[in-house]
């Protein structure tokens, strides 16, 4: 309860204590300033995280802010103004019947420094305006506003104060019922005051203000008078709802972001054979034509979270001819994802139905090219024939296949094709490579090109696997050789993400 007897001069002590805190908080407000001016680029504003990142810096600014006001008003309180000094620009503190000086010497020295004391000054003032003090008495229907009470109501002294009855008018109505029940419980049991209510202002502004009441009793212990301390919390109520809405805002990106993904890989398990360690094709032969013992692996992004449209596949084909294809499509996500599962399932159709593999990516090209949404993709299309070991194979900006034979790599030569997509009515051309038992041959989506290199990406991937021709040469199985090419591919910093297929001539 607030006391009608002039408070004890404070302590050197306390008064120590009080500019140590003040001190500190300025440094921390300064700090604050700074690290928000350094962390705060240009996109910070276009993404949900920025946003919510900038928020939350505009709310720990104000915090600060808030924290150094109401420090230097207690300092100002303990120390008054000094003798002779003019006490201007006066403020009703609360817990003070008497009005003090809001500026003078002492509360200019105890926050801020002589650089800066104008806007240490102007920012002070502001809070203050935001904290005004009022006292209702019962028995003489007195009213008392300090001058900061009458600018966040928005009216003037000629106007005068309000008294408990004309004050619901002012409130937004589905606060009134709130505060005219603590407003009551405070006059007839003396419970304390502490809630927020919304008033509208003559000119339309709304204004939430939050209030801490309590009754003043007489000598024979009778509520004689309230008296409240009210604090005008709008700008920290927006700012602590802008920083809800961000947070929320990013919380439905990342639920969105997790259903894309889980769509994403859904969709790609559902298109993509799976593999559990080698596989031998064609299924059923004479004994005599050659066979290919088949391991293949993906490997993911290590830069992006979603999944892309690679893919690798092997299929036996009607007449006995197998089907090898690696393929990649640009983007990320179940776009990419559905979009790879419709070329997959072209190709593995055509195929079936006889397509070579130069038309066949002419058909591919025209697929993509008429398509909603524009893509662009590159693949390789190898069909083998186990009786004569004939590879035919056709590619579309795709990395060629890596030919092991002997203990020595080869990158085959490529035929003609551009990237699916990028051109209408593109012809794709064709090779025929004779394979020989023992042959390993490598097909992939992309390797580990090093960031600035400048060097195609295809060449640091062939590099790298024409490394491993003593390796591969001394596996023997189709698994042991996927496992070297892996440990090579999974070396460094991925962009997207990489299909292996390895193919061992038996």
């Amino acid at each position: 309860m607030p006391s009608s007897h002039p408070a004890e001069p404070p302590e050197a002590a306390e008064d120590d204590f009080l500019d140590a805190l003040i001190t500190q908080t300025d440094r921390l407000r300064t700090g604050i300033e700074a690290v928000r001016r350094e962390d705060r680029p240009d996109e910070a504003a276009v993404t949900p995280e920025g946003r919510w990142q900038r928020a939350l810096w505009d709310l720990a600014a104000f915090q600060a802010d808030d924290l150094g006001g109401r420090l230097s008003q207690l300092r100002e309180q303990l120390t008054g103004t000094g003798a002779g000094e003019p006490a201007t620009d006066t403020v009703e503190l609360p817990g003070s019947r008497a009005p003090v000086a809001s500026s003078g010497p002492s509360a200019t020295g105890a926050y801020g420094t002589a650089e800066t004391v104008g806007a240490d000054r102007a920012r002070r003032g502001s809070l203050l305006g935001r904290v005004g003090s009022a006292e209702w008495n019962l028995l003489t229907d007195e009213v008392t506003w300090s001058r900061e009470l009458y600018g966040i109501f928005g009216r003037t002294a000629e106007d005068g104060p309000l008294s408990l009855d004309e004050l619901p008018a002012w409130v937004w109505s589905e606060d009134q019922t709130a505060l005219t029940t603590a407003v009551t419980d405070c006059l007839v049991d003396g419970c304390p005051v502490d809630g927020e209510f919304r008033i509208v202002r003559p000119d339309g502004a709304v204004r939430t203000l939050h209030l801490m009441g309590e009754p003043v009793l007489d000598v024979d212990g009778r509520t004689a008078s309230m008296w409240a301390v009210l604090r005008d919390v709008s700008e920290l109520r927006r700012t602590e709802q802008a920083v809800r809405e961000s947070r929320e805002s990013v919380q439905r990106e990342r639920l969105a972001a997790r259903t894309e993904r889980r769509l994403a890989v859904e969709l790609q398990e559902s298109a993509l054979p799976p593999w559990r360690g080698s596989r031998r094709l064609p299924r059923r032969g004479d004994g005599r034509a050659g066979a290919l013992e088949l391991g293949a692996h993906y490997l993911p992004s290590t830069s992006a979270t979603l999944i892309g449209g690679g893919w690798h596949d092997a299929l036996e084909l009607p007449g006995g001819d197998c089907l090898l294809t690696v393929g990649d499509l640009t983007g990320h996500g179940a776009p990419a994802t559905s979009g790879m599962a419709l070329l997959l399932g072209a190709v593995r159709g055509m195929s079936a139905a006889g397509v070579e593999p130069g038309p066949l990516m002419g058909h591919l090209n025209g697929l993509l090219d008429a398509a909603a949404q524009p893509a662009l993709g590159s693949a390789l299309c190898c069909r083998f024939a186990p009786a004569s070991r004939t590879l035919t194979w056709s590619q579309s900006g795709h990395p060629s296949p890596v030919l092991f034979r002997g203990g020595a790599g080869t990158v085959l030569t490529a035929p003609t094709g551009v990237l699916l997509g990028a051109t209408s009515g593109a012809e794709y051309g064709q090779r025929t490579e004779h394979l020989r038992p023992g042959d390993t041959l490598v097909l992939h989506t992309g390797g580990p090109a090093p960031r600035g290199s400048g060097a195609p990406e295809e060449l640091p991937a062939a590099a790298r696997l024409l490394e491993l021709a003593p390796r591969l040469a001394r596996a023997r199985t189709a698994q042991e050789c996927l496992r070297a090419v892996v440990e090579a591919f999974d070396g460094g910093e991925r962009e997207d993400d990489v299909c292996v297929l390895v193919a061992r001539v038996e």
